[in-house]
């Protein structure tokens, strides 16, 4: 890539916008982490934002990436994970979703995204947002193609409270499970083996719930593909330890819940 190009956003300095962890897995689970990464293109500096605020919730979902890379080997399953920043260009939000580049996230003004040019939008969506999203395509036609099974699961951790949260207003899940239109089997089977876990506060579609704003999940797994959306809370996340507990629990859950989805 040639870094003195004024209309590309990524250089020769830069990282891939998506890497392919475990790219030969042999599982039926692909497991894809759309916030993983929190890099900011060398072009864009730090968007105006310093250290500590880059590596807030806003900027990435803190501990995907080491979760999704423990549980690909503990499942030798594929991991589709995300470099940049959610601040760069949200890979979970659409086209026309207003804050698929945010100007402002949990009260933080993001200098870096306030007065774009049309051609700046269309590199960051261009270099990071399709590549990101064709490399799963591309997984899942490789895979249809063989004549393999594939339920897809969505790594994300959500923040125990927003910034200026009331008190009392801290969410009390552990975990999460999104779901919406599709085939929502997968994720209720998921639903009812984590409710069975006695130590854990399992939220049916909190703290968010599927809608129109997500996109990843809706682009490649409606109408007819298993799917399940999993958020765990960053307070769980926040070492290698929670996050090797937290791979030995997902190996073992998503497992029991698919075997059970199958037996009906």
């Amino acid at each position: 890539m040639n870094s003195t190009d004024g209309n590309l956003l990524l250089t020769t300095e830069d990282a891939a916008p998506v890497t392919m962890v475990n790219p030969k897995g042999s599982s039926s689970f692909l497991l894809i982490g759309d916030h993983a990464g929190k890099r900011v293109p060398s072009r864009l500096g730090s968007l105006g934002l310093d250290e500590l605020e880059l590596a807030r919730h806003i900027g990435w979902d803190i501990g995907v990436g080491e979760l999704g890379a423990l549980l690909t080997d503990r499942l030798d399953a594929v991991f589709v994970r995300q470099t940049y920043s959610r601040l760069v260009i949200d890979c979970n939000r659409s086209p026309s979703q207003h804050d698929v580049i945010a100007s402002i996230s949990d009260g933080t003004v993001v200098p870096g995204n306030a007065v774009l040019s049309a051609a700046e939008v269309a590199a960051r969506f261009a270099e990071i947002h399709e590549p990101y999203h064709a490399a799963i395509a591309a997984e899942l036609a490789r895979r249809d193609a063989a004549g393999s099974a594939t339920t897809i699961v969505a790594l994300h951790s959500f923040t125990p409270a927003m910034r200026g949260a009331a008190p009392g207003a801290e969410r009390p899940w552990h975990i999460g499970v999104l779901h919406d239109g599709g085939d929502t089997g997968f994720a209720h089977a998921l639903l009812d083996v984590l409710c069975e876990e006695q130590d854990l506060v399992t939220g049916d579609n909190e703290p968010y719930r599927m809608d129109l704003i997500d996109y990843t999940i809706p682009r490649h797994a409606y109408p007819a593909r298993p799917y399940a959306e999993i958020e765990i809370r960053q307070d769980l996340l926040g070492s290698p330890d929670q996050c090797a507990a937290w791979a030995d629990r997902l190996a073992r859950v998503l497992p029991t819940a698919l075997a059970r989805l199958r037996r009906g």
